[in-house]
């Protein structure tokens, strides 16, 4: 039961967030690099969204994992991650997209990917994933989560996917 309450819930938050701190961390003992990427966009006052950037990339992730304000923890910290995939990952400024080798057309591309995907991960934690006990998993691995399922209705029970113990 602990497991299923605690143990799997954390870890799945941790490995959402584990590089933000790193990242915030990178930018502390690297920041002239942080610095000139922040004034690299339209945006004035580099050295303060650097500090607000180290600020959000080290206090979200915590409340995140103790579940503490984890909804607009979450929704700071996806916001975060759309505008600096969209101020700093600019794949499409650059002309080298299709070059053979190194590109920075295609390394910004990936950022810019990797950004969106932590995106759909805090959605997860904003509009709340229901999750399914680790016995069904374990034992169904090839049975799906119905997404489509609308807010507070229970997902139609088949054979073909497992109730996990639910009434319907």
């Amino acid at each position: 039961m602990w497991v299923n309450l605690y143990l799997v819930p954390i870890v799945i938050r941790v490995c959402l967030i584990v590089l933000f701190p790193f990242s915030a961390f990178d930018k502390i003992l690297d920041w002239d690099s942080a610095l000139k990427q922040a004034q690299s966009s339209f945006l004035p006052g580099g050295a303060v969204l650097v500090v607000i950037g180290i600020l959000i990339e080290l206090i979200a992730p915590v409340l995140i994992v103790i579940g503490w304000h984890d909804r607009i923890a979450a929704f700071v910290l996806a916001g975060f991650c759309v505008v600096t995939a969209l101020l700093y990952h600019q794949f499409w400024s650059y002309p080298d997209f299709w070059k053979k080798g190194e590109s920075k057309a295609r390394t910004n591309f990936w950022d810019f990917l990797k950004n969106f995907g932590l995106v759909g991960g805090l959605l997860l934690i904003i509009f709340g994933a229901t999750l399914a006990p680790l016995g069904a998993v374990v034992t169904h691995p090839l049975s799906s989560t119905p997404v489509y399922t609308p807010a507070a209705v229970s997902a139609p029970s088949s054979p073909a996917t497992p109730s996990y113990g639910r009434s319907d």
